[in-house]
């Protein structure tokens, strides 16, 4: 099979050749560029360049050369704009090695050694001293809703999240964007046998966090349905604007879209599940019915935390994988993930704990760990293979070694 073909058969729920890899696809299933550095190093890999796509993360982008290491399946089209030396430019980061920004990107160090990103005068972000990623700043609709959403947009321009978006989101105000995006994605589609993936986001949950931070949001659901129900209806208008766009320039050549909404946290979800089939089910239900009908994609949605309780309404909302499957939290057992909707869903993600086994155990223990995962997860299918979330760059790179190599030994590879 080529890795196209084995994403597909997995997600298809067919048993392919081999369980199929990712890292990097998307910006929640990748590496931090300092873990990055350590990882090539590790591997051996001299030269290139670590970038930075992903800058509120400080995620790189894995070059070639490590995607072929690593055995990785699956890429995001996103890696096909600033493709030239001359979209990027040298920083120093905080633990003193060496990485480049895109060169749209120039946050302002201050005096006591933090990075603040302004917007028409407003602080939105801010990565403190010795960081490793940026944190909101400002909250639009935080003294409360607006009396109508016309200025919504703009609003959201100011959200760290969408304002230093990464690629291809960073170019998508060029006038040939909409052309260029599916002329990047045809090229790839020609140039490679990797499965081809497009993030798109259309959060719900989650803008509403950004815009009312998360506190505000959490009893407004509760104390104000009305008022969510509003900015909810608001969203989705432009989601489905956005959706449009997209199934129309690369619905026919990307396999996967990527949407994403934190329903969980470690101890279990954050609304009562009558809340998310009252207020988020429906719309999710309408995102996932337009890419099916629209496109060739498959729907994938980026949800951490405990969210057992909604996995039967996740997949009646037509979602066809679920990631990063953090099976560190309250009820998310992975063999009975497995077990309770192996048949229904890919997982895509929890492969190997980011929390506790990659970044402490021991190589010995982190290969132990991930073939226990493959052996419940990987039979009939709906599995493909990512740690859960992001690598962070206190991990040690022999463990991240470890533990790909460990997925190459279940496939009967020689390592």
């Amino acid at each position: 099979m080529t890795s196209r073909e084995r994403v597909l058969a997995a997600i298809n729920h067919k048993q392919p050749d081999r369980v199929p890899v990712d890292m990097g696809s998307n910006p929640s299933s990748g590496i931090s560029a300092m873990g990055y550095n350590k990882l090539k190093a590790g591997l051996n890999i001299r030269g290139g360049h670590t970038r930075i796509y992903d800058v509120v993360q400080q995620l790189a982008q894995p070059e070639d050369e490590v995607l072929s290491a690593l055995g990785v399946d699956v890429i995001d089209i996103g890696r096909a704009f600033n493709d030239s030396d001359a979209d990027w430019y040298d920083i120093t980061m905080a633990d003193g090695s060496t990485a480049q920004y895109p060169k749209w990107f120039h946050p302002t160090l201050r005096a006591d050694g933090s990075y603040l990103v302004e917007r028409d005068g407003v602080s939105i972000a801010r990565m403190p001293p010795g960081g490793a990623f940026f944190d909101q700043e400002y909250f639009p609709y935080l003294k409360g809703y607006p009396q109508d959403y016309s200025r919504l947009p703009a609003e959201m321009n100011k959200i760290l999240w969408q304002a230093l978006a990464h690629s291809p989101w960073d170019h998508a105000s060029d006038a040939t964007f909409w052309a260029d995006l599916r002329a990047k994605a045809l090229h790839l589609r020609q140039t490679t046998d990797k499965a081809l993936m497009i993030v798109c986001g259309c959060n719900l949950f989650e803008w509403g966090t950004f815009l009312r931070r998360m506190d505000n949001f959490l009893m407004d659901i509760l104390a104000e349905p009305e008022e969510v129900e509003k900015l909810l209806d608001a969203l989705m208008e432009l989601h489905l604007k956005g959706l449009e766009k997209v199934c129309n320039a690369v619905g026919d050549v990307c396999d996967i879209l990527r949407f994403g909404d934190d329903l969980g946290m470690t101890g279990g979800l954050f609304m009562p599940p009558d809340a998310y089939r009252e207020l988020f089910k429906p719309r999710h239900t309408q995102l996932n019915a337009y890419v099916h009908k629209h496109s060739n994609m498959k729907t994938f949605l980026h949800s951490c935390g405990s969210i057992y309780r909604v996995m039967p309404d996740l997949i009646e909302a037509g979602y066809d994988i679920i990631n990063p499957v953090q099976t560190n939290c309250f009820e998310m057992d992975p063999a009975t993930l497995k077990k309770e909707f192996g048949a229904d869903i890919t997982f895509w993600g929890g492969g190997c704990d980011t929390a506790a086994v990659l970044n402490k155990a021991t190589p010995a223990e982190v290969r132990k760990h991930v073939l226990e995962r493959c052996e419940i997860f990987a039979p009939g299918g709906g599995f493909v293979f990512n740690t859960i979330h992001n690598i962070l760059p206190e991990v040690p790179p022999e463990n991240v070694i470890a533990a790909f190599n460990a997925v190459k030994e279940f496939n009967g590879d020689n390592v």
